[in-house]
C-alpha cells in the first residue's frame, strides 16, 4: 500500500454522519483533513467539536468547494439528493483528483430501506460521469456511522470495499491505504466502477440488519 500520511484529505459532507465520523477517524490517525459543509460555518463547528475529540489534530473547516480546492483526496459523503448538484459544480477544483464516492442510493417507506435506481447505474458511475478529469473511486458504504464517530471504539473490525477503473490501480490502492488507516479495517479492492450498484445497494441489507439486530454490522470479506 502507497504510504499516504502526507495527503490532505477533505470530506465533502463532512458535517452529517457518515462523513463526520471518516473525518474524525483520518484525524486520529494524524492525516490532515478538511470537512466541507454547504455551510463554511457548520463546517468549521464540525472540525473544532473534532479537535476537542482529536487534541493536536490537524482539522479545518470550511464549505465543499473550498474542501474541494484544499484537499489531495476527497470523500464524497453527501446525501443521495444533493450528490449531481454538489459535484456538478466542483468539477474544475475536483480536476486530477482522487475522488472516493462514499454515497449511497437509498429509500425508505414502511417495509424499511431499498435501494434507488440510478440512470448512470449508481452513484459512483454517476460520479465518473460528472467528474470526467477526475479519477473516481469508490468506497467506505457499509461503514457504521456511530461507530466511526465514537473513538471509544478501538477496532471496527470490518472491510471496505474499493472499486475504481481498472488502469488507474494507483487510485484504488491509495484509497485502500486511507481506509486501514482506520484501526481494525482492511481496504479490500472489489473491482470497476460498473460493479458500485450492488455494493451501494447492498448498504440496504447491512440497514435492515441493524435494525432487527440492534447492531453496527458490517463486512468481513473470507480467504482474503
Amino acid at each position: 500500500m502507497p504510504d499516504v500520511k502526507a495527503l490532505t484529505i477533505g470530506v465533502l459532507g463532512g458535517t452529517g454522519p457518515l462523513g463526520g465520523g471518516l473525518a474524525r477517524r483520518f484525524a486520529a490517525a494524524g492525516l490532515s483533513v478538511v470537512v466541507g459543509s454547504r455551510d463554511a460555518a457548520k463546517g468549521a463547528r464540525i472540525a473544532d467539536e473534532i479537535l476537542a475529540d482529536v487534541p493536536g489534530g490537524a482539522v479545518t473547516g470550511t464549505d465543499n468547494a473550498g474542501a474541494a480546492a484544499q484537499a489531495d483526496v476527497l470523500v464524497v459523503a453527501v446525501p443521495y439528493e444533493g450528490h449531481a448538484e454538489l459535484l456538478r459544480g466542483l468539477a474544475g477544483p475536483l480536476a486530477g483528483k482522487i475522488v472516493v464516492d462514499a454515497v449511497n442510493p437509498l429509500g425508505f417507506d414502511k417495509q424499511g430501506p431499498y435501494p434507488l435506481e440510478v440512470a448512470e447505474g449508481s452513484a459512483a458511475q454517476q460520479a465518473a460521469a460528472l467528474l470526467p478529469d477526475s479519477r473516481v473511486t469508490a468506497a467506505f458504504h457499509h461503514v457504521s456511522a456511530p461507530l466511526l464517530n465514537d473513538l471509544s471504539v478501538p477496532e471496527l473490525a470490518l472491510d471496505v470495499l474499493v472499486l475504481g477503473e481498472g488502469e488507474d490501480r494507483e487510485a484504488t490502492e491509495v484509497v485502500q491505504a486511507l481506509a486501514e488507516l482506520i484501526p481494525g479495517v482492511r481496504g479490500i479492492y472489489a473491482g470497476r466502477l460498473r460493479n458500485a450498484g450492488q455494493v451501494e445497494a447492498f448498504t440496504a441489507n447491512l440497514i435492515a440488519i441493524n435494525r432487527r439486530y440492534k447492531a453496527h454490522s458490517g463486512i468481513r470479506v473470507t480467504d482474503v
